[in-house]
């Protein structure tokens, strides 16, 4: 048994990311839109077909600006709070609530949702798992908090934010305010808070971490790869872009198996 994982796009200009196995799959957020959604998966070769929920972390447009469009599309339930639907103003066909730490059944996957801290109505963050493989979505982090630490306890393979380098976020032309906010406790997470749960927290069985939401001018690409690497051990570290998507990669408990299925013709039609 595997599960299937792509950032569609993870940044400030749109978040969305995919899990999946063989038969139905879940998509975190929908902050690009829609034709860019099926765009990406397409090349992919994954098949909105098998995509039977939207889970919605928060109100923030780079996290449901296509959201209304794609769902009214494909008529896919939305998973989502009552602050998240008020502050976000949306209109949405069909509006499912969660709880958390209560886990949802899609198929024969779960999602559950729990509490974090960032500067939303209602924020939270998800695990999708499917029997013994457990997938987080972690972004949009103010701070390492409990519930963070307890669940990524859980993952064979984690979405988590790297937003910012603390010396260039102190060096870079962002205004006071701005920086503060970004560092305030319900921002974003800095490298090095990331890499300290990484560090700390990281179970033996984990085999993928894709470090995401990186600020395109307070963070680099290189950068935030070159420090993880330095810690990762047998565990593949990847960048989820702000421009393009992902490669597919398939997460089945074998921490041998680190590279991507997008070369593989044959195993993208399978999904």
């Amino acid at each position: 048994m595997s599960l299937y994982i792509a950032a569609l796009n993870s940044g400030s200009n749109g978040n969305c990311y995919y899990v999946g196995n063989e038969h139905e799959a879940v998509l975190i957020d929908v902050g690009i839109s829609c034709r860019e959604v099926e765009r990406r998966m397409a090349r992919l070769g994954l098949q909105m077909t098998k995509v039977k929920a939207i889970f919605i972390s928060h109100e923030h447009s780079d996290h449901i600006s296509g959201l209304a469009v794609l769902c009214r599309k494909y008529k896919l339930p939305v998973y989502i709070t009552p602050g998240t639907m008020l502050h976000g103003r949306l209109m949405l066909d069909c509006v499912m609530n969660f709880t958390e730490h209560q886990p949802v059944a899609i198929g024969s996957l779960t999602v559950t949702a729990f509490t974090k801290l960032h500067d939303a109505a209602e924020p939270h963050s998800f695990i999708v798992a499917d029997r013994n493989i457990t997938i987080g979505v972690f972004t949009d982090l103010g701070a390492v908090c409990s519930n963070l630490t307890k669940y990524f306890k859980l993952c064979h393979a984690a979405f988590l934010e790297a937003n910012y380098d603390e010396q260039m976020l102190d060096s870079g032309r962002y205004p006071y305010f701005l920086k503060r906010r970004i560092r305030g406790g319900k921002g974003h997470l800095s490298n090095a808070q990331a890499l300290q749960l990484f560090i700390e927290h990281k179970p033996s069985f984990m085999s993928h971490l894709l470090l995401s939401h990186l600020s395109k001018d307070n963070n680099s690409p290189e950068l935030a790869l070159e420090l993880f690497n330095q810690h990762a051990g047998d565990v593949h570290v990847a960048v989820a872009s702000r421009y393009v998507e992902t490669a597919v990669y398939r997460v089945d408990g074998n921490k041998g198996a680190h590279h991507s299925i997008l070369q593989s013709a044959q195993m993208a039609l399978a999904l």
